[in-house]
C-alpha cells in the first residue's frame, strides 16, 4: 500500500524538478560538455552503430522481450498456487509498463519542446525555452518537436513498477537498480548524441514513478472494493 501522502510528494517533486530545470540553466551548462562548438558535432555520434545497438535499439528490444516474457508468463502461471502471492505485483508491473510510455509520449505529443541538437545554441533553429513557455512570435515551427520528456527512457523507468513484484529487501534494490541503470543508459546516450538534455530524463524518471504509485493505488482501491480478485 503506498500512503496518499507520498504521492502528493511525488507529485510536488515532479513540479519542483520542472521548475528548477526550467529556470536554473544546469540543462545548458552540463549539455554543453558534450557538444563541440568548433566542428558542430556531438560527444556521441548518432549514426554510430554499435552505441546505437547497445543503448537505443538493443536496450527497446530487450524491454520488449521483458514485456512479452512477463505478460505470457502471467497468463501461463496464473493459476499456480506458487503464484497466487505475485499476481498483485504482476498487475501493477503490468499496467506500468503500458501506462508509463503512454503518458510520457503523451506529453511529448503536446509539449512542443526542441531537443539540444534544435537549438540555437547548439547549432539549430530554435529558441531555449521552459516547458511553460511559448515561442516567439518570429520563430514559426513547419511541426511539433517531440523531445519532451524522454520517452525512449520511459520504457526502462517503467521496471521501477518490479518493487512491487517482489517481497525481499534485497530483491526489490535489485529491480530499482536494474530499472535504474536501464532508464539513465537510455537516456545518457540520448544526451550524448542531442537529442535530450538532462531534465529530460530526470523528468521522465519522477513522471514514471508517480504513475506506478498512481497505479498502485488504484489497484490497492480496487481490491478493498472487491473490482477486481487477485487473491482468490
Amino acid at each position: 500500500m503506498v500512503p496518499a501522502k507520498h504521492v502528493w510528494l511525488t507529485a510536488a517533486v515532479l513540479v519542483a524538478a520542472v521548475v528548477f530545470f526550467g529556470i536554473s540553466g544546469v540543462d545548458v551548462w552540463v549539455q554543453k560538455h558534450f557538444y563541440n562548438p568548433f566542428l558542430n558535432q556531438w560527444l556521441v555520434d548518432s549514426n554510430d552503430p554499435l552505441p546505437k545497438l547497445l543503448f537505443y535499439d538493443g536496450l527497446k528490444r530487450l524491454l520488449i522481450v521483458i514485456g512479452i516474457f512477463l505478460l505470457f508468463g502471467s497468463i501461463v502461471a496464473w493459476k499456480r498456487p506458487f503464484f497466487k502471492p505475485y499476481r498483485h505485483g504482476m498487475v501493477i508491473v503490468l499496467l506500468a509498463s503500458v501506462l508509463v510510455p503512454v503518458v510520457v509520449g503523451s506529453l511529448k505529443a503536446v509539449t512542443n519542446m526542441p531537443c539540444p541538437k534544435n537549438l540555437e545554441i547548439f547549432g539549430g533553429d530554435y529558441p531555449h525555452t521552459c516547458v511553460w513557455e511559448k515561442y516567439g512570435n518570429t520563430v514559426c515551427p513547419k511541426e511539433k518537436i517531440k523531445c519532451w520528456p524522454a520517452g525512449h527512457a520511459s520504457g526502462g523507468f517503467a521496471l521501477l513498477s518490479m518493487v512491487f513484484l517482489f517481497r525481499s529487501q534485497k530483491a526489490k534494490i535489485a529491480a530499482a537498480s536494474t530499472a535504474m541503470v536501464i532508464g539513465w543508459s537510455m537516456g545518457s546516450y540520448k544526451m550524448l548524441i542531442g537529442d535530450h538534455f538532462l531534465s529530460h530524463t530526470a523528468i521522465t524518471m519522477l513522471l514514471a514513478w508517480f504513475v506506478i504509485v498512481l497505479i498502485v493505488r488504484g489497484v490497492d482501491y480496487g481490491e478493498r472494493k472487491r473490482w477486481i480478485r487477485l487473491t482468490s
